[in-house]
């Protein structure tokens, strides 16, 4: 099986993607047919999984079997959906989670059928709740245990929630992410 090595910037959205089963498919902004994402592409941008829906760019290269993406390079949540309303975090402190710092931390556990899990901020003993919400504002569809996250925290009327989150590469790539 030869493979062609040239490879092109694609933008445009994900088809879907199955954690479980390791892949899924983009659909370009430019048409033609569906490109394939592996979960070792998206895991290499540092993201365990992506919504369904979600903006992507990404280097496609051409194989006898079709189109495969070799490279992730951004990932933006869906557009145009409704924001479901999260107690204590609202459009109307955006500017003020902006402002918070990126601090490290990794997912201690997240039930995507409750719709919930916890993180754990390096160095600090408190646990953070991470609202299903949240991750799909992110772009996210899914954390696994031990995922490498940066998040921004809030003082939720519960105790330490996060605001925002972004993949632990993601965030490193962002100017003026901070380290915890």
């Amino acid at each position: 099986m030869q493979m062609m090595t040239e490879q092109a910037q694609i933008d445009g959205r994900v088809k879907w993607f199955d954690p479980a089963k390791g892949f899924g498919f983009i659909l370009s902004d430019a048409g033609g047919p569906d490109i394939l994402l592996h979960a070792n592409v998206l895991r290499n941008f540092g993201q365990s999984s992506v919504a369904d829906g979600a903006r992507i760019s990404v280097r496609v290269q051409q194989t006898q079997r079709g189109a495969q993406a070799t490279e992730v390079l951004a990932i933006e949540p869906p557009e145009g959906e409704e924001l479901t309303q999260i107690e204590d975090v609202d459009d109307g402190n955006a500017e003020e989670i902006a402002g918070l710092p990126m601090l490290a931390a990794r997912v201690k556990w997240f039930d995507k059928g409750k719709g919930f899990g916890f993180a754990n901020i390096w160095g600090r003993p408190e646990d953070v709740f991470i609202h299903a919400e949240i991750l799909r504002r992110a772009g996210f569809a899914d954390l696994g245990p031990g995922e490498a996250i940066a998040i921004r925290v809030i003082d939720g009327k519960r105790g330490k929630m996060a605001a925002q989150i972004l993949s632990w590469e993601s965030a490193m790539r962002t100017p003026g992410a901070d380290e915890a």
